[in-house]
């Protein structure tokens, strides 16, 4: 009897710190809007360590990208199909190396683990992580007037090809200016080894309705 109350007691306590997690976690607005499309062989662990780093963002510099599409004040009509947009960078170009040590040990990755080690306690999970992302990343986010959160890629490749779905976000706020951001770094193992960086200033471009 008195293992049994142990036991729940302890279920307890667990399951009231992994309610607390969200608080004691520090995503804030980022949780509310949630994760982004994901596309190449980007993931979920990449994309937080862009969140974590997003305040150090450069603006502007050699190592930006260079959006070839949508082009500045690019209209689209809103019966177009949906585009592709394109960029070059220059961390395309950039071979895997060492973690600076300032970066292997960040305290965020350490609460994560914790939580991640209790959950997992309570409510056992089959689900695996995927490999630690390298290589070049690319943030977009489009800003959508009326709309809380950006709609968001995350992606390895140099190009969105936007989905239906998402180009229907985008056309429905019509004949108003819709701003574009592209954010990029270089990762070595999910740890930040170059940028991040912004382009100088995010891209407004417009979608028109049929006259």
């Amino acid at each position: 009897m008195k293992t049994l109350s142990r036991k729940l007691l302890w279920t307890s306590c667990a399951a009231a710190l992994l309610a607390l997690a969200p608080a004691c976690d520090g995503d804030g607005a980022d949780n509310e809007c949630g994760e982004p499309l994901y596309g190449g062989d980007a993931t979920d662990e990449a994309w937080r360590t862009l969140v974590d780093a997003k305040h150090l963002a450069v603006a502007g510099g050699s190592q930006a990208v260079t959006l070839e599409s949508p082009t500045a004040g690019q209209t689209y009509a809103s019966t177009d199909a949906p585009p592709t947009w394109r960029w070059t960078s220059p961390l395309a170009s950039l071979l895997p190396g060492p973690v600076p040590p300032s970066l292997q040990a960040r305290p965020r990755e350490q609460r994560r683990s914790m939580l991640a080690w209790l959950g997992n306690l309570v409510l056992p999970s089959a689900e695996a992580h995927l490999p630690p992302f390298t290589g070049d990343i690319y943030w977009v986010q489009v800003t959508v007037p009326g709309r809380q959160c950006p709609v968001e890629m995350l992606t390895s490749n140099l190009e969105w090809q936007l989905d239906a779905a998402t180009w229907d976000t985008l056309r429905g706020a019509v004949d108003q200016d819709l701003t574009v951001q592209v954010t990029s770094a270089y990762l070595v193992q999910n740890k930040l080894r170059e940028g991040p960086y912004n382009l100088e200033a995010p891209r407004t471009i417009r979608v028109v309705g049929a006259r």
